[in-house]
């Protein structure tokens, strides 16, 4: 259960460091840029637990899709980039991975 707790901070992590990379400026504004450097860190440390216990493949899985989903989300209310159509449906596939790989496949360390 540690593994999926660590597994969520290393996710929230890299989220926080993408959205602050786009606020950084080319890591032209000291602020995001440091925060760039600290989630990043975090994400690969907190990955790096993950992958005592989890499939590496599983977790990477896990820890790119909801990155991608949950970084078109900030980017939607922070940056006001929206996605067509066509992206709603692609986020949708990528959490409907992600919900496979932990229900459905004997793969996923549960």
């Amino acid at each position: 259960m540690k593994s999926w707790l660590f597994l969520g901070v290393a996710i929230i992590s890299e989220v926080i460091a993408t959205s602050a990379l786009k606020a950084s400026e080319g890591f032209t504004k000291v602020g995001p840029s440091l925060l760039v450097v600290a989630g990043y860190g975090a994400a690969f440390y907190f990955l790096s637990l993950i992958l005592k216990t989890v499939p590496l493949g599983i977790a990477y899985a896990i820890w790119s899709g909801m990155g991608i989903v949950l970084v078109a989300v900030v980017g939607w209310f922070a940056f006001g980039q929206k996605l067509d159509a066509w992206g709603v449906v692609g986020m949708t596939l990528i959490i409907c991975g992600v919900v496979v790989l932990n229900v459905l496949s004997k793969s996923s360390a549960h």
